[in-house]
């Protein structure tokens, strides 16, 4: 896929997902733009800035049989059973 200059950004989708992608989006009162532009972001921090605790943590976490998505309470422990 060619890159220009400019900062327009072209993608082609199915008809079907771009229907439901600007219902969605229309039900939270967003547009397309906005949406890429926080997910873009988002994107980029994720990738740009890798947590230097996130590789232990999850070893951590498997290493006692825990889920790796389980929530820590507001202390950053795991909630207690």
């Amino acid at each position: 896929m060619a890159r220009g200059e400019s900062g327009r950004i072209v993608i082609e989708v199915e008809p079907e997902t771009k229907k439901r992608l600007y219902a969605s989006l229309a039900l939270s009162g967003s547009t397309l733009k906005d949406w890429f532009l926080k997910k873009a972001a988002d994107y980029c921090q994720e990738a740009g800035q890798p947590s230097l605790f996130e590789d232990v943590e999850l070893r951590s976490r498997a290493k006692n049989g825990l889920p790796s998505d389980l929530k820590k309470a507001p202390n950053g422990n795991p909630p207690k059973n």
